[in-house]
């Protein structure tokens, strides 16, 4: 992964000049820190280094007025009495000399990491820069922030890269209103906001800032904004808004490019869309014409050819991510009060490189506790590098209102985004108990302390891959290793022994694979693993013991195709077991549940996402196991991005075993996402049929008690 990192030391240029205890923590020594940390963990010399260049005045004016661009070049020629009486017109903002330059390089820099990234000079980056920009509106100065660098970047990649649908994830503690109010009517661009708002008590204190704000005009429904109303969300809250909210939003939302009007041309034809605003798409073929819902409707013109419409399509599919990087959402920051340590901002890019391919462009925002801050973009770097991100410390319990503020949302959006509406709104049950504990809120110097080892941490190998049929090679990353080597004959012999199926010569010798590579991930000489067998179901029990044998506290084996749990294992809590195949979705137990495999792109999603991450980051298991077993029934595009995903939960320690009848095609896509490359697209949406829709609501009832990560609402008698 060719990972860029844009930053110019003169952006460090402007500080305050008088006593402003609001403004003083907006210095600096924020990006100063950030930069020394990524070079002490030796990140910064394995991304590739772009010095920010200014914005034009062109540039700036994408967003903001001429007017205002002219009154900020105008701060270079006052004096400190001047900047500071200019400064006290805004909220919460400081001018400087150098303001402008500072802010053109910021600016800059968001368009120079968005150049490189859709023209393919680099796969993803971080620009890292002050002053901040989310606040900024069209004609103001606001929060710190001069001018919007990422509502600039994004309007800049529509107009000169042709980037049709952009998806804007604001993970800052503060509501981003300069970017909602510059894209609100605007159906293409996504806007997603978490923030602390303590029910409009805490700063921007806007209306405007809660759930049921969704956007105007053509662009309600792209605007998601989640309130946090109390202080102390932590890791399992952050995980549950983007697994529960951003994540299922943004696999399904509606494509509405700009520049496309009511009446669309196609082949010498019209077709004229009688419906304001844009309708909805509800068709249930891939490629066909359904109905449009809204009380929409097309006409063809005479003459025209069979017309294929640019929107609707459900699935907004972005072909652009830009992350609003604040980090006073992380532990320490005195602004957010929050519990998420920054290993969790790690997760959610992960999360969010299953997207647009991959093409991830994160701007700093803001974060003013100087080793939260610079550690949390450690986190963020390594995961745009590949590496796989640590496991998430704590326990993953979401809070009573960070479901609340999940369940309104929900509320909020359901009109909009058909995945948000159709799973079941009775409320939740109250928890009997099960395999949680209390979160306590931890010290974030402890936790920072503990967290420094691994921001360098790399293992040896990050991906190995070892085959059956050594002329069948699939096309492989450079980086990923070939194992040759076996297990010791004796140790694959007493394993061997379980299943007279291994005993056979082929698959004796693949068993012997399987185990060397296993125990290399165990011994954290390798990250993840990909082993090809004949005897997938026996082989698949033989790893899950030997894991349990040799270190591994849980793990986690999701199980695709004909692959039965073994009778004898104990379900002692250290094996969590979902299988996914035939026709019934049961909790045989609360560590042993099976799921049919839906038959649809959204259902797939469905049960991704509300099912089996929830349960893999709930679990927080030390190994995952995932077995595509005889008629697993996956596509490969299925497989790369349920492996993708996967990776999370266990700290990237993930082995795949794959049955002998799957092609070997497959063992390459696996290895390139387990290696951390993005994941194929899944191609076109098609919405979850009802019987799927049903298991996986059946299941979740059946489960919310013990998982609690699988909630989407507060449980019922609870203060």
């Amino acid at each position: 992964m060719r990972t860029a990192l844009v930053y110019h030391e003169e952006m460090t240029a402007a500080r305050l000049l008088w006593d402003d205890p609001e403004c003083e923590i907006e210095r600096p020594e924020r990006l100063t820190a950030a930069v020394e940390r990524l070079q002490q963990g030796g990140l910064e010399q394995r991304c590739l280094r772009l010095a920010a260049r200014e914005a034009s005045e062109a540039e700036l004016g994408l967003v903001h007025s001429p007017e205002y661009v002219s009154l900020v070049r105008g701060t270079q020629a006052l004096s400190t009495e001047e900047l500071q009486a200019l400064s006290g017109q805004y909220d919460a903002v400081y001018f400087h000399p150098s303001t402008f330059h500072c802010a053109r390089l910021a600016a800059g820099a968001a368009l120079q990491l968005v150049d490189a990234v859709l023209t393919g000079t680099a796969h993803n980056g971080l620009a890292l820069v002050r002053p901040p920009g989310h606040h900024s509106q069209r004609a103001a100065a606001n929060g710190f922030c001069v001018f919007n660098n990422v509502a600039i970047a994004a309007r800049h990649a529509q107009q000169r890269h042709d980037v049709r649908r952009i998806l804007i994830v604001d993970w800052d503690i503060h509501h981003g209103q300069g970017i909602q109010y510059i894209f609100e009517d605007d159906p293409s661009v996504l806007y997603f906001s978490w923030h602390r708002y303590e029910h409009g008590r805490f700063w921007p204190s806007l209306r405007e800032s809660d759930a049921d704000a969704v956007g105007l005009g053509p662009g309600r429904g792209f605007t998601v904004n989640l309130p946090w109303n109390q202080v102390g969300m932590g890791n399992a809250d952050y995980m549950a808004a983007f697994l529960h909210v951003l994540l299922p939003v943004a696999f399904e939302v509606t494509a509405w490019g700009p520049g496309m009007g009511w009446w669309e041309e196609h082949g010498g034809g019209v077709l004229c869309l009688e419906s304001t605003p844009p309708p909805r798409w509800s068709r249930t073929e891939p490629c066909g014409w359904g109905a449009l819902s809204g009380g929409a409707s097309f006409t063809p013109v005479p003459g025209s050819l069979s017309p294929v419409p640019t929107w609707p399509c459900l699935q907004f599919d972005p072909e652009l991510v830009l992350i609003s990087a604040g980090f006073d959402s992380a532990i320490g920051d005195p602004e957010g009060q929050m519990q998420a340590t920054p290993e969790c901002f790690a997760h959610l890019t992960r999360l969010l490189q299953v997207l647009a391919g991959g093409r991830l462009c994160a701007v700093l925002e803001g974060g003013y506790h100087l080793e939260s801050l610079s550690q949390s973009v450690c986190m963020v770097v390594k995961a745009l590098l590949g590496d796989p991100a640590p496991p998430l410390s704590g326990p993953m319990v979401p809070r009573h209102s960070a479901l609340e503020s999940i369940q309104s949302v929900r509320a909020a959006q359901a009109p909009h985004w058909t995945s948000l509406g159709q799973q079941e709104k009775r409320p939740s049950p109250v928890s009997p108990g099960g395999p949680k504990c209390q979160a306590a809120e931890a010290q974030p110097s402890a936790v920072l302390s503990s967290l420094l080892d691994q921001l360098s941490a790399t293992p040896p190998v990050r991906t190995a891959v070892a085959l059956t049929a050594p002329a069948a090679v699939p096309v492989l990353p450079p980086d990923v290793l070939r194992q040759e080597g076996s297990a010791p004959q004796e140790e694959t012999q007493a394993w061997a022994r379980l299943h007279e199926a291994l005993t056979q010569d082929t698959a004796f010798a693949a068993l012997g694979k399987v185990l060397r590579l296993l125990n290399g991930i165990l011994e954290g000489q390798v990250s993840s693993g990909i082993a090809t067998t004949p005897a997938a179901a026996p082989t698949l029990e033989v790893a899950l013991r030997q894991g349990l044998s040799h270190g591994a506290q849980r793990v986690f084996c999701v199980a695709l195709g004909q692959l039965d749990r073994p009778p004898d294992l104990a379900d002692d809590g250290r094996t969590l077991w979902l299988n996914i195949r035939g026709k019934e979705a049961a909790a045989r137990s609360t560590f042993h549940m099976s799921v049919p495999l839906p038959g649809t792109t959204g259902g797939f999603l469905s049960c991704i996402l509300a099912l089996v991450l929830p349960l893999a980051y709930g679990f927080q298991p030390d190994l995952v196991l995932l077995a595509l077993g005889p008629a697993h029934g996956l596509q490969d595009p299925q497989a790369a991005l349920l492996a993708a995903l996967l990776r999370g939960p266990a700290g990237g320690r993930v082995l795949v075993l794959v049955g002998q009848g799957s092609a070997r095609h497959l063992v390459g896509v696996l290895a390139r996402v387990l290696h951390g490359e993005p994941p194929p697209s899944l191609g076109p949406f098609s919405m979850a049929s009802p019987d799927d829709l049903q298991a996986l609501a059946h299941l979740r009832g059946q489960l919310e008690a013990p998982w609690e990560m699988l909630r989407v609402a507060a449980p019922s008698g609870v203060p």
